[in-house]
């Protein structure tokens, strides 16, 4: 296993590069976690090294930290770093977070916590700890001990990321980063950043939720053609492991052969050379030219005078074709249309057509992506009528 140093003003840790993330474990058929096959997983992944274990308070609808928890309670408490976070949306004030706090030493049986995050950040519950008292709360509990480390989870866009890593220095922070979202919530640009302000990155979503792991053919031959035992997602791995600021990659792993690619992909961890990655380009290359649309959310068109979610709709759209999951799509799409906000929901004003940078035809892009996504049907099925007030989004 490689490691990597995460250095702070009070020492430093020696952190396995992959961590394993507890957010995905398998599950049984009535959806709770398979308890016997996610322990064993948990072993491999610790007897080959793997000293970083990442949960949260609400992974698997709340069982995630106990059961964690339990496992972890048959290991030394010095031969792994545990990193757990703060609901930020249960907790309105310091008293609330020490109460959730108090509950997840409980549930993690544990006296205090390696790495804590401030969970899932973005503009509505940044603005809410800025009002709070509870970033103090935190640094006062990193004084006692209970917390070793902090730091913040990110999904928000660039902008909103500076304001966040700006505001104090922080032991670490944690980002959405893999090499099809660049430019997507912190991307590129909040990478730099971090690295700028010596602040360590631990990345999530290397694999994008394991949509990397399974690509169209296309983009799947520009991998084996480089190396034919290699799989896809081993590719996206050693992308974001080649990056120096990044010290741990999540992987939320769910089965054991996940557990097993894994950790071939880091024992030893060989960093991408120039021509690999040339590769990972073209692949991304290949990805890309399967997009519907050149929609890039910069929103111009809306708000939109019938309630259409124009770029979340195209976003879907895209998505769903670029990674080849049209299953995935149309259940995305389902769920813009229960909340009023579907394409089929476009009066053809032509309004945003008219501020559109890209030139984009949405009208018809629009009507073709229902028809390929669900209108049809949701004609036939007849839906339920929709809350007006939905509408107004």
């Amino acid at each position: 296993m490689r490691y990597r140093t995460m250095r702070f003003d009070n020492g430093e840790d020696r952190v396995s590069f992959l961590g394993f993330g507890c957010m995905r474990f398998p599950k049984t058929e009535d959806g709770r976690i398979d308890e016997a096959q996610a322990a064993k997983m948990l072993d491999t992944a610790i007897k080959a090294g793997v000293n970083y274990i990442d949960t949260a308070y609400p992974y698997h609808d709340g069982a995630s930290e106990p059961f964690v928890g339990r496992v972890l309670s048959g290991y030394p408490r010095d031969q792994f770093f545990l990193a757990t976070k703060l609901p930020v949306w249960k907790a309105d004030s310091a008293q609330d977070a020490q109460e959730l706090f108090e509950e997840q030493l409980n549930r993690l049986q544990v006296k205090y916590v390696d790495y804590y995050l401030l969970h899932a950040l973005n503009r509505e519950r940044w603005d809410k700890l800025v009002r709070s008292d509870i970033i103090p709360w935190a640094e006062q509990l990193k004084r006692e001990g209970k917390i070793r480390h902090l730091g913040f989870s990110f999904h928000d866009d660039y902008e909103m990321f500076r304001e966040i890593i700006t505001y104090k220095q922080w032991d670490f922070c944690q980002i959405q980063y893999n090499y099809m979202d660049r430019d997507v919530q912190a991307g590129d640009r909040g990478y730099a950043l971090a690295e700028k302000m010596g602040v360590p990155m631990i990345v999530m979503e290397p694999v994008k939720g394991g949509t990397l792991a399974n690509l169209p053919k296309e983009a799947e031959d520009v991998f084996r053609a480089a190396d034919p035992d290699a799989t896809c997602a081993s590719w996206a791995l050693r992308w974001v492991g080649s990056r120096p600021n990044v010290k741990v990659i999540l992987s939320g792993m769910s089965s054991p052969e996940q557990v097993e690619d894994n950790l071939r992909s880091f024992s030893p961890f060989v960093p991408l050379d120039e021509e690999e990655e040339q590769v990972v380009s073209q692949a991304a290359q290949a990805i890309r030219s399967r997009i519907k649309n050149s929609c890039t959310a910069c929103r111009y068109c809306m708000p939109c005078p019938a309630g259409v979610d124009i770029p979340g709709n195209f976003a879907i759209w895209n998505e769903g074709s670029m990674y080849d999951i049209e299953e995935k799509a149309r259940k995305a799409f389902r769920e813009k249309q229960e909340a009023g906000a579907g394409a089929e929901a476009c009066i053809k004003c032509g309004k945003c057509e008219s501020v559109c940078p890209q030139g984009i035809h949405i009208r018809k892009d629009l009507e073709t992506l229902a028809g390929e996504l669900g209108m049809d049907r949701v004609k036939e099925e007849a839906p339920k009528e929709v809350d007006p007030c939905l509408k107004i989004r």
